[in-house]
């Protein structure tokens, strides 16, 4: 099975059922970082940099794979060098895979950033 940082988020068009059960925790294992909210609909992290500008070269290296995958987070700088990411589908109104996806490319690029300190 592929690893989920190998593969691309797919276009949804609201005709699945949004993740929830077995498949949803299997999943949330390959991303332990990430918490899933309470009501099963998003997941979340947040991390703290040395300073502002390094949380916004973040935010932009974020934004870039977002656009690249066609799936785009909530995103939110808060107390000058925190980043809280949101992920959710919203055309089902929940998680799909493409929010695992996702949340796997945003901690490859959180791993990159931390070798280069």
């Amino acid at each position: 099975m592929a690893s989920l940082k190998d593969k691309k988020c797919v276009p949804c068009e609201g005709k699945t059922d949004p993740l929830s059960g077995e498949l949803l925790s299997d999943l949330l294992k390959e991303v332990p970082t990430w918490h899933v909210s309470d009501d099963k609909k998003s997941i979340s992290r947040e991390t703290i940099f040395d300073d502002f500008v390094t949380a916004v070269v973040f935010i932009t290296d974020v934004a870039h794979v977002a656009e690249e995958e066609g799936h785009h987070p909530d995103l939110n700088l808060h107390s000058y060098n925190k980043v809280t990411i949101t992920l959710s589908t919203h055309a089902i109104g929940g998680l799909s895979e493409n929010d695992f996806i996702l949340a796997a490319k945003i901690d490859e690029l959180l791993e990159d950033s931390l070798k280069k300190d």
